[in-house]
């Protein structure tokens, strides 16, 4: 599906980000535009207008700044465990095998445990999860050492088909 929002942004400037190997900056400035347009609208079905490389972006984006921030358990607990259940199949199409693999895990963890991790939580109780659910330290850690590769794998996609990110 092609996007119905394309952003004005010069395909020789993500090059040069790119050359002069500038990956994060690279990244936020395909995703940036995304996250503005999806606050001005305040309505996540925007996600669903845009091509399967600009949702994976802006999916990955999300979990990424939950997960860096304070884990899968956190991400969970915000309502964002949603975004996760298309994203291994993406990961894997833009060449992020492993991080497609992690999620998966996470997935798997998360559905054995729903109940738990799913029901509101006072201040205490959040925290006591990270206690009770170890296995989230571990899947955590995976995420932070994966996440520069995928976040190369997703830049690489984007520069190799720039008309499903870019207006050109």
């Amino acid at each position: 599906m092609l996007s119905q929002f394309l952003p004005k942004i010069k395909l020789q400037e993500l090059q040069r980000l790119k050359e002069q190997h500038e990956i994060e900056a690279l990244y936020e400035t395909l995703v940036l535009p995304l996250h503005e347009e999806l606050y001005k609208r305040q309505d996540f079905s925007f996600i669903e207008t845009l091509s399967p490389g600009q949702e994976l972006l802006i999916r990955y984006d999300y979990v990424r700044m939950q997960v860096l921030q304070g884990g899968f358990i956190q991400l969970i607990q915000n309502g964002y465990i949603n975004l996760l259940l298309a994203m291994p199949e993406m990961l894997i199409q833009v060449g992020a095998p492993e991080m497609a693999k992690l999620l998966d895990d996470v997935l798997k963890v998360y559905t054995l445990n729903v109940d738990d991790l799913s029901k509101e939580t006072t201040v205490e109780e959040f925290a006591k999860l990270y206690q009770e659910f170890i296995e989230f330290e571990e899947l955590d850690e995976r995420f932070t050492k994966l996440n520069p590769a995928t976040e190369m794998a997703i830049v690489d996609y984007a520069l190799k088909f720039p008309d499903e990110f870019i207006e050109l």
